[in-house]
This record gives structure tokens, sequence and C-alpha cells, in this order.
């Protein structure tokens, strides 16, 4: 019988994407047979600006079996409870999408619906009342949730926010002790095979020549081999999200650390605010089409937490998707592969659920069609319900003091967004389809966080005896305020269990 496994796995690109994918392989590929080679160039800038995450990532970790603390202090990271948007709904105003759950259902009956009972009779108590996470968020409070599936701090779920070059580089030296080997190295030529189109192999510009079977594009927007070379096309979203560039700068942490990723809506889209421990993050994600580069420029420094530390450095993309993922004998990752804002922090987590995909569907040397048409399907529908989640924070705005923010409450959405919020609207329904991300928390926090409210309640609320319900809501929101309170706070925590060694601040790197 012959062996078709596969021998050679080529990543082009380092980066999060290529030692993230690099670490999973070099994990969990142990047959002795595949090697892992990573060929990157340190004349190639690193885009830095995927520095929040959603708590997947904790799994990805568990996953490799980091060590949290020491990962933490690797990376200058912080713990995220969730993001907070500042200005989306209407000037002043304010919301969190929390992690974790909103309260507990009652039987059959989604505790939403229960909370939207309540409010259309004219309780104003929020939503996120009800969730461990969004409350310890607002008092600035972080512990490490309880293994005791009966207490209430078991609900709290979390995610981090780190430097990503740190991150790369951790990855890099847990991959490298596992046997993955780098080169260094600028690709000039992939090399096709006659036949199929194949790649067969990559020329670096010194000469040497790489051969593979596999080859992982994780080299960012210019998609060395997903796009330059197999010609794969890209599909644009811009007319749902016509964002299009991004300058990024950091500045000095004041105050204490906040566990939230904050996001601010500007004149032509919007800030975002990621506190690591040894600066915090900042960046204005902007349609060019409604304010020029040094105003975005100029609105992002004179809006800084503290000092400002670097120069800030602009960014351009196209937000869409590669017409396929896996092409070939070619998977393209991180940013070869399309792009989405990193408005609800998917980035990182999109690179983790390609590296599940691959290793779910990892093919031998004869790759069987089926595997890549199963790889591309789940991927674009994944893609595209992330989209959808990401326009809605658009387009649910009472917003109309921009030509950017009225073009946004005006425009036309996907069919299937446009499906969720009417379901939501009529009676507060919300639907999962196939395993998608974002949950009913996601859901429910940033239609209802964006003014979207139900006109009435699932009727079958009505089964429950409503004092009852009055009082699992009243005993709950009380233990979450209370369990909260006795958090300490997160510069404290993170000062005892996971500080990092203080660093020169070096300017941020595109």
């Amino acid at each position: 019988m012959t062996d078709n496994r596969i021998r050679k796995v080529i990543i082009v690109g380092g980066g999060t994407a290529g030692w993230m994918c690099a670490a999973a392989l070099a994990r969990l590929i142990k047959n002795g047979i595949t090697t892992v080679t990573v060929i990157e160039s340190d004349e190639i800038g690193i885009v830095g600006v995927g520095e929040a995450t959603i708590p997947s990532i904790t799994t990805f970790n568990q996953m490799l079996g980091l060590d949290e603390n020491d990962f933490l202090r690797a990376t200058q990271g912080t713990f995220k409870l969730g993001i907070e948007f500042v200005d989306w709904t209407r000037l002043g105003h304010r919301y969190v999408h929390p992690f974790g759950g909103l309260g507990m259902d009652i039987g059959a009956v989604k505790f939403h619906h229960f909370w939207v009972k309540r409010h259309l009779s004219g309780d104003r108590t929020e939503i996120t009342d009800y969730c461990l996470s969004a409350v310890a968020a607002s008092l600035g409070r972080f512990t490490r949730p309880s293994s005791d599936p009966a207490a209430v701090l078991s609900s709290l779920v979390y995610a981090y926010q780190f430097d990503a070059s740190l991150y790369s580089k951790y990855l890099r030296q847990y991959s490298e002790r596992l046997g993955v080997v780098r080169q260094e190295g600028k690709i000039v030529h992939a090399t096709q095979r006659p036949e199929d189109g194949f790649i067969e192999s990559v020329t670096l510009a010194d000469g040497r020549v790489f051969d593979g079977d596999l080859f992982i594009d994780c080299s960012g927007f210019r998609g060395l081999l997903i796009e330059q070379t197999l010609k794969t096309g890209y599909t644009e979203w811009t007319r749902w999200l016509p964002c299009d560039r991004a300058v990024a700068v950091p500045c000095a942490n004041a105050g204490p650390l906040t566990p939230l990723t904050r996001s601010t809506a500007r004149a032509a889209g919007w800030q975002w605010r990621i506190p690591l421990q040894h600066r915090c993050g900042n960046g204005y994600v902007y349609s060019s089409t409604h304010i020029g580069d040094d105003e975005a420029a100029r609105t992002v420094t004179s809006n800084l937490d503290g000092e400002q530390l670097a120069e800030p450095r602009c960014l351009r993309f196209v937000t869409g998707i590669r017409n396929k993922l896996w092409n070939k004998n070619v998977v393209a990752m991180g940013l070869s592969s399309g792009f989405i804002e990193p408005l609800e922090s998917t980035s990182i987590h999109l690179i983790q659920t390609a590296i599940s995909k691959l290793l779910a569907f990892f093919p031998d040397r004869n790759f069987a069609p089926v595997n890549e048409t199963e790889y591309n399907r789940l991927s674009r529908l994944q893609w595209e319900q992330i989209r959808d989640f990401i326009v809605l924070h658009y387009k649910a705005t009472e917003r109309n003091d921009t030509p950017f923010w009225d073009h946004c409450r005006t425009m036309e959405i996907p069919e299937t967004l446009q499906t969720k919020i009417d379901l939501f609207r009529t009676a507060g329904r919300v639907f999962r389809y196939s395993d998608e991300l974002f949950s009913d928390t996601s859901w429910v926090s940033v239609m209802l966080g964006q003014g979207i409210e139900p006109a009435t309640y699932d009727p079958v609320v009505d089964s429950v005896d409503p004092d009852l319900a009055a009082r699992n809501m009243s005993g709950l929101r009380a233990i979450i305020r209370k369990t909260a309170e006795a958090m300490p706070p997160q510069s404290l925590y993170i000062a005892k269990n996971c500080a990092a060694a203080p660093v020169a601040i070096q300017p941020m790197q595109l």
C-alpha cells in the first residue's frame, strides 16, 4: 500500500497566523513523517492590530498546553471580559457586549424573554446586570472562574488582550522546541506543477528552493500563493462594511487596567482602545471616502488616554474574503484569506478555526477534492455569519449626524442579517445556525445595545409563574453583584499572578 501521508508542510509567512498554525501542527501531528517549516522575512513588517481576542483563544492555548500565567507575562497580556461600545447607537450612549451568559434560563425558556417582558412593563434594569462578566467589567474587577458549576463565579467567561508580536515570538519558541524549522528569507517565486497547477516549491531571494506537499499561505494581504500565484479571486464586502483604512498608535497607560476592549464610534468609523500591561493600543478604523488620512490620525492622537509613544501608522485593506480559502494544495490563513475589521476581535479566532478545520480535513498527497470543497463551504459560511454580526453594529444606529453614519443607517444589508433583526424585533427571538460563532448572548446584547427592542416577548414566558421568575431574577442580580464586588481589581490580580517584567516601550509596527 502506498504511503501518501503529507511529508512537508511549508508555512509561508510567520506572524500570528503562521506561528499559531506551526504550533498547532507541531503539537498535534506527531507521526514521525510530517515536517513543518516556516519561511518568513524580517524585512516584511507585521500588522500589529490584532491584540484583542474572544474566549475561544483560551481553548487554543489549553490545547497547546500553555501555562496561562507564563503566556500572559510573555505577551504583556491582560484579561478581557467583553467589549464596551461608546456612541454607536447615538452620541452619549454606551453599552457592553459581555462574554458569558445572560441570566439563567427557566425551564426551556431563554432568560432574555423574561427580561423583555419586565422591560416592556416598565422595569429599567439593564440586561447586563444579569451577567457576571459585564458587572465585573464595569467595576474593573477580575479573578479566574470557579470550577464549581454550582457557584455563580463559574459563569465568568474571559479572553485576553495581548501584544500580537510578542504572542508570535512566544509561539515561535514553542514551535521550535517541538521541531518546527524557521527559514529566514523573502520568497520571490513559486513553481507550479504543469499538470495540475499545484504549488511544487518556493524560491527565496538568495536562490534557496523549498519544495513541499502542503503550503499554508500566511503572507498577509498580498496573498503570495493564494492570490499572486493561484489567482484565486476575492469577494468584496465594502457595500456593507465601508471602512477601508486604519491608523494605529500606542500610548502610555493612564489609570488602572480595565478588563474591557473599548470601541468608540467616531465621525467616519470607530476607535479602538486595548489596554495591555506595558502600553495601551489605539487605532481608528475609518472610511477614506468620508475622512482623510491626516484628519484620521489627528482624531486618534487627540483622543488618547496617556502619552503618545509612537507616530501613527496607516494601513489599507479591502473587507472581504478569498473566493477559496483552500485552493489546490494551498490553504490561506490570517490576512491572506480575507479581512473582517477587528470590531468584535474575530481576527485571531478566524485563524484558530482555520487551523481546526485544516486538522479536521487534513489531506494526504492525493488531495481528495471533497476535503477542499467542504473546507471552503464551512469557512465561507462562518465568515458570512461573522460579517453579518459586524454589519449589525453599523446598520442599527440612530445616528445621522455625519454622512458616514447616515449612509450606514440607510444602507441595504444582507438578507440573512435582515431576517435575524426582524425575528428579534418582532418577539425577541434569536436562532443560531450551523454552529455559528456568536451566541444568543452576543446577538441579544448587541441588538438591545444598538436600540433594537422587541415589540413583544415569546408567549411561552407566560407559562412560568411570574412571581417565581421575579424572585429568581432579583436573587440572581443580587448575587452577581455581590460576587463581582468581592473580586480584586484586575491590576492587583495581574500584579499578584502574571505581571510582566518592565520593558522599554518600542514603537508599534504595522
